[in-house]
């Protein structure tokens, strides 16, 4: 019996595709392991959330790093810009659903993202909206100190 070329073509095409698919992994960040310092940084990520939402200034700076940037959708903004936003109101953080976390590192350097669904009220009007969150820390005389908060807006239905 003679093989069907063409049919044996396609099959090897999609092993390849499917081979490739799989080594490059998945497309969204995956959970984090179990180590201590994963574990420490996601805690202290969380705990940023509800300082935020407490408008806990006296807690986020010591937080945050002398020199920290925040980028928003509209601003960026520095460390005192920041602290001053969320002590007047400016950005009311209501409410991060965090729906997937990540941590990475790089020497001594901390990289989280979050995937989040933020209720904030802005400017007096209460806006919902899914963030890839990046969170870039720093261990800084033994403390993680956050350096980098990024929000990015997906365009995901909410």
């Amino acid at each position: 019996m003679k093989p069907n070329l063409p049919l044996l073509g396609i099959f090897l095409f999609m092993m390849s595709v499917q081979s490739a698919l799989a080594q490059a992994g998945p497309q969204s960040p995956a959970k984090t392991g179990n180590s201590a310092s994963e574990q420490e940084l996601i805690t202290l990520s969380k705990d940023k959330w509800r300082w935020m939402a407490e408008r806990n200034v006296e807690a986020l700076d010591k937080l945050f790093a002398d020199e920290a940037i925040f980028v928003h959708m509209g601003a960026t903004m520095s460390k005192s810009q920041e602290l001053n936003t969320i002590k007047t109101g400016g950005i009311q953080y209501k409410d991060a659903q965090i729906q997937e976390v990540s941590v990475r590192f790089v020497g001594t350097t901390a990289i989280l993202l979050n995937r989040i669904r933020l209720v904030a009220v802005v400017g007096g009007n209460e806006v919902i909206n899914p963030f890839n969150v990046t969170e870039v820390y720093v261990k800084l005389d033994g403390a993680w100190k956050l350096a980098s908060l990024s929000f990015t807006r997906l365009m995901t239905p909410q």
